[in-house]
């Protein structure tokens, strides 16, 4: 740019200098005999002109290219190929906006495989109790299975399942659309806690889990205690949790059943409450299963991940995250160092959450 200024201001004082000795005003001596009165001279004038042409010039080439391949590889973004990136060049503005444009197609290429993979799982995961209700079905109508009660029974057992993960999906669907409707209000966590813990002592029973949670009663100045839920022991502390009730239970119960599941026979659940901070409510479920798989640690919360041989759907801990995130709560989940998995939420407190 310097040297083209150069080279430009150079012809510019050549043609200046020229124009300004051929032309004049005749001076006292007459437009013969006396010397000419100079005007100002022009080659200012035609350097500027130049040198404002010559960088223009050089800024449109500098600008039309890089903005060429962005407005090119748009429109293919536009198209559904989500795989275009740039090489950064050009002014400092144009290699910004560049980067972002990588950036931003990089995390709708992310989305658009994210999304087929969601549906190859959704897919999946509704063909096995299709599959089961379509051949029971026919194996009736065949003669093959009696139209009996205990046959129906299992076909009706299908139909639970496929509500369940349907309704699932839904809860993920509006929770991802930022439209999942909230009733929150204040509420006792503790017996929260304890409501959900007897809704599934049955199933915890027929698998010989034992579940520990806290109970319920008047308010104290501690946080509760975990006791076994078939014990009789003092009432723990009232904390209250800012909160909408089924989606709280929603949240509790799909940890808890997830935690029965991998626990063996002989191991425990617990369930805690506590408040770790000011203005927190914190909820904690363990059990002395397995534990996680290390290379699961990184994507549990991802939707349809299960471990091998589950017989769960993977969508629980997913919706569990979402709730907890639509109620501006935090979620984690770590192995316990002396064995067993174990999951966190906080959520906020609720009025007399800090009394």
């Amino acid at each position: 740019m310097a040297v083209a200024f150069v080279v430009v201001a150079g012809l510019g004082m050549t043609l200046g200098a020229i124009f300004w000795h051929g032309e004049g005003r005749p001076g006292p001596g007459g437009p013969t005999g006396g010397p000419r009165d100079r005007g100002p001279f022009p080659g200012v004038a035609i350097v500027i002109g130049l040198a404002a042409l010559a960088g223009t010039g050089l800024a449109y080439r500098r600008l039309a290219g890089p903005v060429g391949d962005l407005l090119e590889a748009a429109d293919r973004v536009g198209a559904g190929d989500y795989d275009q990136r740039l090489h950064p060049r050009g002014p400092r503005e144009v290699q910004s906006l560049m980067r972002t444009f990588n950036d931003m197609s990089g995390r709708l290429e992310a989305a658009d495989a994210a999304r087929r993979q969601f549906l190859a799982d959704v897919t999946h995961e509704l063909r096995t109790p299709l599959a089961v209700l379509q051949s029971g079905i026919e194996a009736q109508l065949d003669g093959i299975h009696p139209r009996d009660d205990s046959h129906l029974t299992s076909l009706l057992d299908e139909t639970h399942v496929l509500t369940r993960v349907v309704e699932d999906l839904h809860t993920l669907a509006l929770a991802g659309a930022g439209r999942l409707t909230l009733h929150r209000e204040s509420i006792d966590a503790v017996s929260a806690v304890a409501d959900v813990v007897a809704g599934h002592a049955a199933a915890a029973r027929a698998r010989e889990v034992t579940l520990v949670g806290p109970t319920p009663g008047p308010s104290s100045a501690h946080a509760s205690r975990p006791v076994a839920t078939d014990e009789h022991t003092p009432a723990s502390a009232a904390v209250t949790v800012d909160a909408d009730p089924v989606r709280l239970q929603q949240i509790l119960g799909n940890l808890l059943s997830n935690a029965v599941r991998h626990t063996p026979s002989g191991g425990t659940v617990t369930i805690t409450v506590e408040r770790p901070e000011p203005g927190r409510v914190g909820f904690t479920v363990a059990d002395t299963g397995p534990g996680f798989p290390a290379e699961a640690l990184p994507g549990l919360f991802d939707r349809f991940t299960k471990s091998e041989g589950s017989a769960g759907s993977g969508l629980g801990l997913a919706i569990a995250r979402d709730l907890v995130l639509a109620h501006d709560g935090t979620i984690e989940a770590a192995n316990h160092p002396g064995g067993g998995a174990v999951v966190s939420f906080r959520l906020p407190a609720g009025r007399d959450g800090d009394r």
